[in-house]
């Protein structure tokens, strides 16, 4: 019977001590807090060395315009009613062919010379111009300012050497230029359009070429003169004939 009892005892012991160590394990745990930190975190940045950026690269330069062309011209220019001007280029085979010709001491015993034609109203071959005037310029240079002092004329041009002798020696000619006028033009026009009489006492409506313009102006304008010199109105001066009372023109 003892041992009974005791068999009995533990076991309720036992059952009990299993309900309330389940029942421990179910109740919700407390969260802890996190310990707090003795010292402050920081963060070090990151070393970097600094790199410097590339300059961006500078633009190529133009190229410079060449002193020569290599091309033998002379180009003569009208400056205004008293002046011109000139420009050239003689290449090392133009001064060559000089040399073959006139011997290689030929260049060096001449000097340059422009001579300047006055050919208003010819056909200039060379030998007809009407007068000629020498301008002498150094070896360097390749342009010229030419005093002519002659408005309203043409001029011809050619570069060249001139021997000791008189000899000259064209090498290079120019294109034919001519001066402008300095004063006014006595080509004057004799007779002048009067349209003030016609815009005054009527407003045409359909254009002045309309040739019902045309009728109704020639049936009682009777202000616009005979004999305009006006192309848009000379084939309808017999339209206005019979409607003009004589007027004239102004000249």
């Amino acid at each position: 019977m003892t041992a009974i009892f005791l068999g009995v005892v533990l076991l309720t012991l036992l059952v009990i001590f299993l309900w309330s160590y389940r029942r421990a394990l179910s109740r919700p745990q407390p969260v802890k807090a996190p310990p707090r930190p003795v010292f402050n975190e920081e963060m070090a940045a990151e070393l970097t060395v600094p790199v410097p950026l590339p300059k961006p690269a500078a633009p190529p330069a133009p190229p410079d315009l060449p002193a020569a062309y290599g091309l033998d011209r002379l180009v003569l220019l009208v400056r205004d009613p008293y002046w011109l001007y000139a420009y050239w280029e003689i290449t090392a085979t133009k001064q060559e062919e000089f040399a073959n010709t006139y011997g290689p001491a030929a260049w060096t015993a001449s000097r340059p010379v422009l001579r300047v034609y006055d050919v208003t109203g010819v056909d200039f071959n060379g030998r007809n111009a009407n007068s000629f005037l020498d301008i002498s310029i150094s070896e360097q240079a390749d342009n010229w300012h030419i005093p002519v002092g002659q408005p309203n004329r043409s001029f011809c041009l050619d570069l060249g050497r001139l021997f000791p002798d008189g000899r000259f020696v064209t090498l290079l000619r120019s294109n034919v230029v001519t001066t402008p006028r300095a004063d006014l033009s006595e080509c004057l026009d004799e007779e002048w359009m009067w349209i003030e009489g016609l815009y005054r006492t009527y407003r045409p409506q359909f254009g002045l070429s309309s040739p019902l313009v045309l009728a109704e102006l020639g049936a009682g304008a009777r202000a616009l003169p005979l004999g305009i010199s006006s192309p848009g109105f000379g084939g309808a001066s017999e339209i206005f004939a019979a409607g003009s009372a004589g007027g004239g023109s102004d000249s």
